[in-house]
């Protein structure tokens, strides 16, 4: 809703060039919602889906903290301004959900360690 919300602040700002990004990463997250929703993540077992969320949540937190910077500091019309703060805010909400999903890579990744691979008899 949030990526919405600043896709929308984009087009009716000066800054329409920045509308690609949110429109993008708004596309992203409704294809993983729809995926989760429709239990493509038991379907396809050869991706680790929680990998690619963490991937998309820590590209998408730098890209809205550049044009949230960019967006501020370089345009003066309100929707600009609004589009800004409102990728701050995303930037926040994204840093934490890559912090989440970080911490459940490292227990995945510590479980996965933990299990020695049994040898196999010659027979």
């Amino acid at each position: 809703v949030l990526s919405f919300i600043i896709f929308i602040c984009y087009i009716a700002s000066l800054a329409a060039s920045f509308m690609t990004a949110p429109l993008l990463e708004f596309l992203l997250a409704l294809f993983l919602l729809f995926a989760y929703a429709s239990k493509l993540n038991e379907k396809f077992k050869g991706l680790y889906w929680p990998l690619s969320d963490f991937l998309r949540c820590v590209t998408a937190a730098v890209i809205y903290f550049a044009i949230s910077i960019a967006a501020v500091s370089k345009y003066n019309d309100g929707a600009s301004k609004a589009a800004g703060v409102f990728g701050f805010i995303a930037t926040i909400v994204y840093a934490i959900d890559f912090y989440i999903t970080f911490n459940d890579l490292v227990t995945f990744l510590k479980q996965g360690s933990s299990d020695s691979p049994e040898g196999h008899k010659s027979e």
